[in-house]
């Protein structure tokens, strides 16, 4: 009987041990699932950049690529990786790393929709000599990678023979790519200039939302040397760049805008907003979502026009029109409903707000109910006055009181002044 018991009792254990991991995965399973139901019935699907692609015939369900994913965007349901929530990656790669048997390749692009990824060198330089790119151009938008990209780009200048130009090298773009070759070119001794069509440091940093967590690892600056950070959220970042700003003062122009380059007489003419500057070589270290895209409204050049969200508390007490149907204006358009006395318009021109998050939905539709927000679909915007905006819909005219209007209606991809220049670029459909 005590043989008995011996035997009976580790079993048992064992057997209770697997029924509650079983149930655990189950759990976990329709856990996932649901979280990837929101995201099709959200029309979030595809991801912006680099992402995971699971084999399932080598999957075996460890689970470790999810619990390397510090966005979330990787699930396991019925025993296999998948990705869960495609939006949300921002293609690290960690998950390919931290799986155990290979069973994730990282792409660009999906069968349906494909990403322009220009063709660099490993010095990042382009199929047009002395044209290099880094950061999320390329197509790799993690900020430490654009750090090293940028670095190495400069490094691939420097070493390049000197031109009688007035500068070695036009950097373009004050994000993470941006401000890493901009210390590293002050660094090397380089004659440069950054320009930034922006008025602050960060490239599209800048423009993610309130604390959101925008760095997972350290990251090596020149002259700055190793920040040690992992986990950091936007402000904090963005209090970083100030400290090597103030620190380095590197020069960077802000609120210029690259208008076209050129080459000529073996060197590049550079021509932005304000003025023209001939350089030995160039490097693009501007961001995917190029140019804010205009609405093409009489008075839109007015200066309460703005293309970007930065502070709510500035428009306490007015009347602001947001303009736009993703995430990007329904977070604006709720972001400035919370500041006491503002008065918004939400203006779209499709028939509903298809392709965002269920919780900017919900979140919208209850603040239309307490009268936070007008919502207007199916409207354009024809014309922007002093004290009043004028919306097109159907045959009907909409007239508003207005003091500012937010426009969240994407940015122009900078593919065309690529293939302008020269750049050879690829579109890839998952590889």
């Amino acid at each position: 009987m005590s043989d008995l018991i011996y035997y009976l009792v580790p079993t048992l254990l064992a057997l209770i041990t697997i029924r509650l991991y079983v149930g655990a995965g189950r759990k976990r399973s329709r856990r996932h699932a649901a979280v990837l139901k929101e995201a099709v019935e959200a029309g979030l699907t595809e991801p912006p950049s680099l992402h995971p692609v699971v084999d399932l015939s080598v999957c075996m369900g460890s689970g470790a690529c999810v619990r390397a994913c510090p966005e979330k965007a990787l699930g396991v349901i019925d025993g296999k990786g998948v990705l869960i929530n495609p939006t949300h990656c921002i293609g690290h790669g960690a998950c390919a790393s931290a799986c155990p048997v290979g069973a994730i390749k990282l792409v660009f692009g999906t069968a349906k929709r494909g990403v322009d990824i220009p063709q660099v060198t490993p010095d990042f330089e382009t199929n047009v000599p002395g044209i290099f790119i880094a950061g999320e151009l390329g197509g790799m938008g993690l900020i430490r990678n654009a750090i090293r990209q940028g670095s190495q780009a400069i490094g691939a200048i420097a070493r390049r023979p000197r031109t009688t130009a007035e500068f070695d090298v036009v950097v373009v773009g004050a994000g993470p790519a941006g401000i890493a070759a901009s210390l590293a070119a002050q660094e090397a001794g380089l004659r440069y200039v950054t320009i930034e069509q922006e008025d602050s440091l960060g490239g599209t940093t800048y423009h993610y939302p309130r604390n959101k967590l925008v760095m997972t690892a350290p990251m090596q600056l020149p002259l700055v040397g190793e920040i040690r950070v992992r986990e950091v959220s936007k402000e904090q970042l963005m209090e970083i760049w100030r400290g090597v700003l103030d620190k380095a003062r590197p020069a960077i122009c802000f609120g210029e805008r690259m208008e076209s380059i050129a080459p000529q007489a073996g060197l590049f003419v550079v021509k932005t907003s304000r003025r023209e500057y001939r350089a030995g070589n160039v490097l693009l270290a501007i961001g995917r979502r190029g140019t804010p895209r205009k609405l093409g409204a009489k008075g839109e050049e007015q200066s309460k026009v703005v293309y970007r969200l930065i502070e709510a508390e500035q428009y306490r007490g007015r009347q602001v029109l947001v303009v736009g149907g993703g995430d990007s204006a329904l977070e604006a358009a709720l972001e400035v409903s919370d500041a006491d006395g503002t008065v918004v318009t939400l203006s779209y021109r499709g028939r509903a707000f298809d392709r965002v998050k269920p919780k900017n939905r919900a979140r919208l539709e209850e603040a239309i109910a307490n009268c936070r927000i007008r919502q207007i679909l199916e409207s354009t915007v024809k014309a922007i006055e002093p004290g009043r905006v004028v919306l097109a819909r159907g045959e009907e005219t909409v007239e508003l009181p207005n003091d500012a209007v937010i426009v969240c209606a994407g940015g122009e991809l900078p593919t065309p002044m690529l293939k302008k220049i020269g750049i050879q670029v690829d579109t890839r459909y998952g590889t």
